[in-house]
Order: structure tokens, then sequence, then C-alpha cells
């Protein structure tokens, strides 16, 4: 498994994160297995929310983390606050902050989360708030590092003013087939497409220039939780270009999609967020391969982008 430092943030963390929004759907036992293949392909990190079955993920891992026969400090434990859905609402007051963070340490059965982002952006958020939970968070200990999801520059600018700890992740959505993130840079100006459209304030680029760490969800998925785009008959030449390439590594479809997130420079953390052991090895083969330049717009390419 690759590993990667991150900038004000945790040191030697697996290149690949494990999701676990699905978890609610697996017995305990199977729960466990989940985890313990995970450990064994080398991922250390495991991504959560509390919007995650509303709870019941990370309480199914709270359940089964025990069953692993792992230790706490060999791996580090993210959670995501501020939505809900029940309510209808995104929530990132200082009480809310606070009490999801309780309710997170709960369920997982830990005394503290190596990571908390802030879960998509609440729009009356008062950053003097999200830094009194944050600077009440970091000195309990209860959490060691923080972040952000979905979140744009300006808005992580507005929190930096007054948040004194480092927000050292944005988790954001990014694959072959949604690319935004790379886009809007190289179709700049062209009026022939709707990719050149700046969708989000060049995030991409300001996480670099500011030692923040992107990760990347659904990195298998088209469109907005549409499916994956691995075999799928609306994507042929990308899997031909998968396959070929799958072929030359000794490795799947699946493994080269993840393996070309990870050889962008921007040393981006990908996450998988599948349940199924089979999968998961699947995936965690893209830690062995290393895409040259030109493999990279080989597949960027086939996907249906083109060089202005």
């Amino acid at each position: 498994m690759k590993m990667i430092n991150v900038a004000n943030g945790p040191q030697n963390v697996s290149s690949i994160i494990l999701g676990c929004m699905r978890m609610p759907a697996l017995l305990v036992q199977q729960a466990a297995e989940i985890i313990r293949t995970a450990s064994e392909e080398g991922i250390n990190f495991f991504d959560h929310a509390t919007c995650y079955g509303d709870g019941e993920a990370e309480t199914r891992f709270g359940d089964a983390f025990p069953l692993t026969g792992l230790k706490r400090e060999e791996v580090y434990l993210q959670s995501k606050c501020g939505l809900h859905f029940d309510r209808k609402e995104f929530d990132w007051s200082r009480e809310d902050i606070m009490a999801s963070a309780e309710a997170s340490l709960k369920r997982l059965k830990t005394d503290y989360l190596d990571a908390l982002l802030l879960h998509r952006p609440d729009l009356l958020f008062d950053p003097e708030e999200v830094a009194e939970a944050f600077d009440q968070l970091a000195k309990s200990g209860k959490v060691r590092h923080f972040g952000v999801s979905n979140v744009t520059p300006g808005q992580l600018e507005l929190l930096k003013k007054y948040v004194k700890q480092p927000l050292v992740f944005n988790q954001l959505q990014f694959s072959i087939e949604q690319s935004q993130l790379i886009d809007g840079g190289l179709y700049l100006n062209n009026l022939t497409t709707e990719r050149s459209i700046n969708r989000d304030n060049g995030i991409l680029d300001y996480c670099r220039l500011h030692d923040i760490t992107i990760q990347a969800w659904s990195p298998l998925q088209f469109g907005m939780f549409k499916g994956c785009f691995v075999d799928h008959p609306d994507f042929p030449e990308l899997n031909k270009a998968l396959g070929e390439l799958g072929e030359k590594y000794g490795v799947s479809k699946t493994a080269i999609a993840i393996a070309w997130i990870l050889r962008h420079p921007a040393r981006m953390q990908a996450i998988a967020g599948t349940m199924n052991p089979e999968h998961l090895r699947d995936i965690c083969a893209a830690s062995k391969v290393n895409l040259t330049h030109q493999e990279w717009y080989q597949v960027y390419l086939a996907s249906g982008k083109f060089l202005p």
C-alpha cells in the first residue's frame, strides 16, 4: 500500500481509505471481516459520518472492531458532522459539532477521533462558533486533526480566519468520469465545451497551495451516484483503455481507475466504499501500479475528454 504523510496532519496513512457508508448493511461479523481485509491490504484509514445510516455505520464499526484483533493505535478513524437529513438542514453550530463528535466517539467506542470533518457547507455557519468547537475538542484530546468536505476556497479562507487548528483534509468528488476538479483548468476560456466552466473556484489548486490533502469520494462512480463506470456499456472507450492497462499491469480495470487518481501529483487519498472483501482487494491492487504520464492521459482522453 502506498502511504502518505499529511501536511500538518497524520503521518504514514494509507492512500486508499475504506469508506464505511454502506456498513449498516452488514452483520457485525461481516463488518469485522471487511475491516480485517482492509488492514491486510494495508489500509489503516477508515472514514465515517454521523449521517451514514443515522449513526448505524459508526455503531456497526464500533461493535465489529474488537473482533478484528487490531489495536486502536494501528488505525486512523475519521468522521464527519453537520448533515441532518432527518431535520432537513445542515448544521455547523458549536453545539451541533460538539454533540456530533461526542456521539461519534460513543458509537465508535473510542476516546478520540484522528480527524473530524465538517460535512458539506452549512449556509448559516458562523466561523467563530466552529473555532470554539474545534478549540474545545482539540484541548480535550477528543479530536486530533480537522478538515472539511465539499468546501470552496472562499469558505476555507473564512474558516481559517478564526480556526486555529490546520484544516488538513477536504473531501471532494473525483473520478475519471467526474473530473471537474481538473477539467476547468484544461479548457480555460474555451467556448466549445461546458467543461470550461469553473464549477469549484479552483479548489484543487487551492488545496495544493495550502497543504490540504484531497480525499476523493465516489472514485468509481459516474454522475451523482448513478453507478460504476467500470464495465458499464455507456463507457466503451474508457473500459477498453482500462482493460488494456489492466492487462499490462496484471490488475483489474477497477485498480487502474483508482491508480489514475493516485497518480495525480496532488497526492490524494481515494475512498473505497465497497463492503465486498474481494472487490476491496481489487481496489487495493491500485497501490502496485504507477501509471506513466502518457498512460494517465490515455485514460483521461478515453473518458470523453479532448485536448484543446
